[in-house]
């Protein structure tokens, strides 16, 4: 595989049941690395549903040469705002060691032919204001900031 200078060659590969406790370790890392609390049990259950649906969405994991270098997920959502179906880039996390090598912006663009493929109309994603560094790589990318506060409740 040739890469544009710079890159290194990385693989993105679909994510199926074999690739589960890979999966649970890179997603134990980024909710670390976010300050989110990681629960197993309904991480677990959550992606078993995606990968059972794939109407729902998608997971890929990044591997370079025989290392595992991170991992995205995209779901799937509905609004009025989009007049209709919409992608919630809901997890993008990359390894600390291989950040900076082009492999988001790969992950980025699987993501946008993925989303294509299941008849969405956009892609949108949560950042938090002190990660700058990604804030640069989505809007190299094409997304927008909106000065909007995105809020949650728990209701499950």
């Amino acid at each position: 595989m040739i890469e544009p200078e710079g890159q290194i060659a990385v693989r993105i590969d679909p994510v199926n049941l074999a690739d589960e406790a890979v999966l649970e370790e890179l997603m134990r890392e980024f909710y670390a690395h976010e300050g989110l609390d990681y629960e197993r049990s309904r991480s677990r259950e959550a992606v078993r549903t995606l990968l059972a649906d794939p109407a729902l969405g998608r997971i890929w994991l990044f591997r370079v040469g025989d290392e595992v270098a991170g991992y995205t997920a995209v779901t799937v959502c509905y609004s009025l705002e989009f007049a209709g179906r919409y992608a919630l880039l809901d997890e993008l996390y990359v390894r600390e060691g291989w950040r900076g090598r082009g492999i988001g912006a790969r992950a980025l663009e699987l993501v946008a032919d993925a989303c294509r493929e299941l008849g969405v109309a956009a892609v949108r994603l949560e950042v938090d204001t002190w990660n700058t560094r990604a804030m640069a790589l989505y809007r190299r990318l094409g997304f927008e900031l909106q000065e909007r506060h995105m809020m949650s409740r728990w209701i499950a």
